[in-house]
């Protein structure tokens, strides 16, 4: 009984963190930008280069190569990515921080 106990106290904690770093922000509380995406995008585009395929990186004419004009674009991207990138689902990045990362892409590398 007591084992059960202990493993308990070991799984809840950590299962408890996972699902909070996971969730959305408080409703109604602003999100930066540039901090979802630093959270969630740069150690892949850092300075909105690509460390994966160089002809990808989030800079305007590279991002008009690959079809990808728009918030919307990104957002579509972000959700079902090709191969290399790794895929935010709802349950990973919410709709709303997807839209502030997207538009913090646009505003940051899109120059």
């Amino acid at each position: 009984m007591k084992s059960i106990f202990r493993m308990l106290a070991v799984i809840v904690p950590i299962v408890v963190t996972a699902t909070c770093s996971l969730a959305d922000t408080t409703p109604g509380k602003p999100i930066s930008g540039k901090k979802e995406f630093e959270k969630h995008c740069s150690s892949c585009h850092a300075n909105g280069g690509n460390t994966i395929n160089q002809a990808k990186t989030l800079h305007k004419q590279a991002m008009a190569a690959n079809g990808i004009r728009t918030a919307r674009d990104i957002i579509k991207t972000m959700r079902n990515p090709g191969p290399g990138m790794t895929r935010f689902d709802e349950s990973t990045i919410s709709d709303r921080e997807a839209k502030v990362i997207a538009a913090y892409v646009l505003k940051a590398f899109n120059k």
